[in-house]
C-alpha cells in the first residue's frame, strides 16, 4: 500500500514543482519550486524500494546537494551585488562576472541533466532502474511521470542561468506591469575571491564526481547491499553506458528541455490561461480551520469530564478493534489451556475474582481500596507459587506503596461512596467491565496458541549467567540485556515526578524544614516545634503546648512524635515497632540491591523496600518526621540516580565498548573469598535512588502536604470570627426603676477560647 502511495505523492509533488518554477520572476523562488521539485523526485525513486533505486536515489541526492547549494549561493552573490533577484531587472551580467556565471552554468547543467555532471549521473542511473520495470501499465506510467518531469527540470534550469545573466531585450521588461519604472540591472559589481570560493569548489566537485563516479559508488555500496536485488541487470554508477534506452530518454528530456525553454512565451501565455489556483497558505489555513471546527465538534462531544465515559469508551475500543482484527484474518487455533499448575493458583485467582467483583458493592472508599489491594497480592502469590520469586517481591512491595499512596490519599475525599448513576448504568459498567476482563483472557490464550517462532525466553537463562554473569535472569534483564528500556521507563518517572511536584509544591519541593546535618540539633527542634505551633490537636489544645511539656526530652530525636503529634494521634505501639523494624527494612532493602544480581531483589525491589521504611516512619512521626529522616530531598535523589544511570551508560563509549555495557571483576578477598563484581550493579544504584526518590515525593505530596493543609484548616475553624458553637443565655436583670427587662447576651467558644 505504501509504494503506489509514495510514487503518486511523488509524481504529483515533482510536476507541480518544476510546473510553478516556470512561473517565477524572482531566482529564489525558481530554485525554491525547483527543490520542491526534486524532493519529489527522490522520494519516487528512494520509495521503489530495491538495490538500483537505492544506489540511483543516494547518488542523486548527493548530486542535488552539489547543484542546488551552488546555485543558492550564487543568487545571494547576486541580490547582495546587485541589489535585486527579479529576472526582470537583471540582464548581460554573464560579460560582468564571468566567473560567477561559469560556477552557475555548470551547477545548472547538473540539475538539468547534461554531461558530464554528476547530476547526469545520477539521472542515468534512475532512468535505467526504472526503464527495466516497464511490463505493467503502471511502470510505464512512472517512468512517463519522471520524463515529463526532468524535462520541466531542463526547463526552469535553463530559465534560472538566463534569467541571471542573459541579455534580455525590452520587450521582457515589460512582460509585468509590477515592473514599471524600474530600470534594468546590467552593471553588476564583481564579486570578492571569498564570496565564490564556497560555490566554485562545490562546482568543482560536480564535475570531479560526474566524471570519475567510482568514489560514489564505493561510498554507497554498503547502504545498497541492504536492498533486494530486482532484474539481471547490472547497475553501477559511470558516465558512458553505452547506447541504452536511458540515454535515448536523456537526450529526448534534453529536447523537450529546449523546446519549452525556447517556446517560453508561449508557455507564460498558457499559464496565464489556466485558472489559478488559491495560494498554498490560504489552502492550508483553510484546511487547518476545518481540523478545528471538526476538532470543537468532536471534543464537545466526548470530552464530558466524566471518568466512567472515558474509561468505557477506552475499554470498549480495547474489546472491539482486536476482536475485529481475530474475526476478519484467519483466526489461530486454541491451543491446550491448564487452569493452574497447582491448587494455590486456583484458589489466588478465585479470590481476585471475588474481591474484584465485590468492588463495585463497596460502600466505603477504604473498603474499595483494601478490596482492590486483594487482586495485587493475589497476583504476588501466584508469582510465588509459579517459582518466581522476585516477580512476586517485587509485585508485593509495589502492591503496598501503591496501598499506602491510596489510603493517604483518601484523606482528601468523604469516605461514603455515592452513586448518582441509576442502577443500570451500573450494570452496563459492570457489563463492560467483565467483558473486558474476559476478552483480555481470551486473546491472551489466542496469541499464545498462534505461536511459531522459538520464544526469545527459552535463551534468556543462558545470556544472563553467560554474558551478563547473573543467576538472576529478571534483574539481569532489566540492567542489562534491555538496559534501554529500564533507562527510558526511569526517566519516565523522573519526568512524572518532577511534574507531579511542580503542580502540588509550585515554589518548592517542600523537602527542607530545617537542615544542618544529618542529625537534628535542640535548636533545629525548636525550630520544629515553633513551625508547628500552629497546628492543634482534635481536642482542640495548641500542640505548643505539649511540646513546652516535653522540652526536657529534646536529646532523643530519633522519633518526634511525641513533640509534633497530638496525644490522640500517636500510637506508642506502632512507635515501638517503627523504633525496632527501620534499620532492619533499610539494610533489607541494601541487601535487595546488592544481591539482587543473582538472588530475588535488585535496584527496583531495593528501592521499594526503602521506600517502605521510610513509610512506616512518617506514619509514626508524621510529616516533621519524614523530613529529618531523610538528608537529601527528593529532587536531588531523583536527579543524581538520573545522572548515574546516563553515566553507566556512555562511559563504556570512551573505554572502546558500547554503550550500556557492563564488565565483570573478579578478586580474591579475605574472609570473603572468591567474589565477582558485575558493574551492572552501578545501574541498579541508580534505579534504586530514583525509586526512593518517587516514594519521597508520594508521602510529601499525598502524606507531608495534606498533613499541612490539614493543621492549617484547623487554625483557620479556630481563629475565623462568627464560628463555632454558640450558646444561648438569658438573664433577668433589675434596673434601678424596679422594671424588669429581659437581656440576652451571646457567648462563643471555639478552639478552646471563650468570645462574649
Amino acid at each position: 500500500l505504501w509504494q503506489p502511495t509514495v510514487v503518486v505523492l511523488g509524481l504529483g509533488t515533482m510536476l507541480f514543482g518544476g510546473w510553478a518554477a516556470l512561473k517565477q520572476y524572482d531566482l529564489k523562488l525558481i530554485l525554491a519550486y525547483g527543490t520542491v521539485s526534486q524532493l519529489g523526485f527522490l522520494v519516487v525513486i528512494v520509495g521503489r524500494g530495491s538495490a538500483d533505486t537505492a544506489q540511483a536515489g543516494l547518488a542523486m541526492l548527493l548530486a542535488h546537494g552539489l547543484f542546488k547549494a551552488t546555485l543558492f549561493l550564487v543568487v545571494g552573490i547576486i541580490d547582495h551585488r546587485a541589489g535585486t533577484r527579479d529576472i526582470r531587472r537583471l540582464s548581460g551580467l554573464a560579460g560582468r562576472v564571468p566567473v560567477l556565471f561559469a560556477v552557475s552554468l555548470v551547477a545548472a547543467a547538473s540539475m538539468a541533466g547534461l554531461p558530464p555532471m554528476a547530476g547526469f549521473v545520477a539521472k542515468e542511473s534512475v532512468l535505467t532502474a526504472f526503464a527495466h520495470d516497464v511490463d505493467s501499465a503502471a511502470g510505464v506510467a512512472v517512468l512517463a511521470g519522471l520524463v515529463v518531469g526532468s524535462v520541466l527540470t531542463f526547463a526552469y534550469s535553463a530559465r534560472f542561468v538566463w534569467g541571471g545573466f542573459a541579455q534580455k531585450t525590452a520587450e521582457f521588461s515589460e512582460l509585468d506591469a509590477g515592473v514599471g519604472g524600474k530600470s534594468v540591472i546590467s552593471d553588476m559589481q564583481r564579486a570578492e575571491p571569498a564570496f565564490l570560493a564556497a560555490p566554485l569548489v562545490l562546482s568543482v566537485l560536480t564535475v570531479v564526481l560526474g566524471l570519475w563516479p567510482q568514489p560514489v559508488n564505493a561510498m554507497l555500496q554498503p547502504y545498497v547491499d541492504q536492498f533486494p536485488v530486482t532484474g539481471e541487470h547490472e547497475f553501477y554508477l559511470a558516465l558512458w553506458h553505452g547506447p541504452t534506452p536511458a540515454l535515448g530518454l536523456s537526450a529526448l528530456i534534453i529536447a523537450g528541455g529546449l523546446l519549452m525553454h525556447l517556446a517560453r512565451r508561449r508557455v507564460a501565455d498558457l499559464q496565464r490561461a489556466l485558472p489559478s489556483m488559491p495560494p498554498g497558505e490560504l489552502l492550508y489555513r483553510r484546511a487547518v480551520n476545518v481540523l478545528d471546527l471538526a476538532a470543537v465538534w468532536i471534543t464537545g462531544r466526548t470530552q464530558r469530564g466524566s471518568l466512567m465515559f472515558y474509561l468505557s469508551v477506552i475499554l470498549i475500543t480495547a474489546i472491539v478493534v482486536p476482536l475485529v482484527a481475530l474475526i476478519a484474518e484467519e483466526t489461530p487455533p486454541l491451543g491446550t489451556l491448564r487452569v493452574s499448575d497447582s491448587p494455590g493458583q486456583l484458589i489466588a485467582g478465585a479470590a481476585m475474582v471475588v474481591a474484584a467483583l465485590l468492588v463495585p458493592l463497596a460502600t466505603k472508599r477504604f473498603l474499595a481500596v483494601l478490596l482492590v489491594s486483594v487482586t495485587g497480592y493475589g497476583l504476588a502469590l501466584i508469582f510465588a507459587l509459579q517459582g518466581a520469586p522476585d516477580l512476586a517481591l517485587t509485585q508485593t512491595l509495589v502492591e503496598t506503596v501503591l496501598l499506602v499512596a491510596f489510603v493517604l490519599a483518601l484523606r482528601s475525599l468523604p469516605a461514603p461512596l455515592w452513586h448518582r448513576n441509576p442502577a443500570g448504568r451500573r450494570v452496563l459498567r459492570g457489563t463492560i467491565a467483565v467483558a473486558f476482563g474476559l476478552f483480555m483472557m481470551a486473546l491472551a490464550a489466542f496469541s499464545i496458541s498462534s505461536r511459531t517462532a522459538e520464544p526469545v525466553s527459552r535463551e534468556m537463562p543462558r545470556m544472563a549467567y553467560e554474558l551478563g554473569d547473573g543467576q538472576n535472569v529478571v534483574n539481569v534483564i532489566l540492567v542489562d540485556i534491555r538496559a534501554w528500556d529500564t533507562f527510558g521507563e526511569i526517566s519516565v518517572l523522573v519526568l512524572a515526578a518532577t511534574g507531579v511536584a511542580s503542580l502540588i509544591f509550585v515554589t518548592g519541593r517542600g523537602d527542607r524544614i530545617v537542615r544542618s546535618g544529618n542529625d537534628p540539633t535542640t535548636d533545629q527542634l525548636r525550630v520544629i516545634r515553633r513551625r508547628s505551633s500552629a497546628a492543634v490537636s482534635p481536642g482542640g489544645e495548641p500542640l505548643e503546648a505539649g511540646l513546652a511539656r516535653r522540652d526536657d526530652d529534646l536529646e532523643d530525636p530519633y522519633l518526634l512524635a511525641g513533640r509534633t503529634l497530638a496525644p490522640e494521634r500517636r500510637s506508642i505501639v506502632f512507635e515501638v515497632v517503627t523504633r525496632l523494624l527501620f534499620h532492619t527494612f533499610m539494610m533489607v532493602s541494601l541487601y535487595l540491591l546488592i544481591a539482587g544480581h543473582n538472588d530475588p531483589g535488585g535496584g527496583f525491589a531495593g528501592g521499594l523496600m526503602a521506600g517502605l521504611a521510610l513509610t512506616v516512619r512518617y506514619l509514626a512521626g508524621g510529616r516533621y518526621e519524614l523530613e529529618l529522616a531523610t538528608p537529601i530531598n527528593a529532587g536531588t535523589m531523583l536527579g543524581t540516580g538520573l545522572t548515574l544511570a546516563a553515566l553507566y551508560a556512555v562511559t563504556p563509549v570512551f573505554l572502546g565498548g558500547s554503550v550500556m555495557q557492563s564488565y565483570t571483576f573478579e578478586a580474591e578477598l579475605p574472609l570473603f573469598g572468591a567474589e565477582k563484581f558485575v558493574t551492572a550493579l552501578v545501574f541498579d544504584v541508580a534505579v534504586y535512588l530514583i525509586v526512593v526518590g518517587l516514594i519521597l515525593d508520594i508521602l510529601r505530596s499525598l502524606g507531608g502536604r495534606i498533613d499541612q493543609r490539614i493543621e492549617e484548616d484547623a487554625v483557620r475553624r479556630r481563629r475565623a470570627p462568627g464560628r463555632g458553637t454558640r450558646i444561648r443565655v438569658t438573664r433577668q436583670r433589675k434596673v434601678a426603676a424596679g422594671a424588669a427587662v429581659g437581656s440576652t447576651a451571646s457567648t462563643r467558644i471555639d478552639g478552646g477560647n471563650e468570645h462574649r
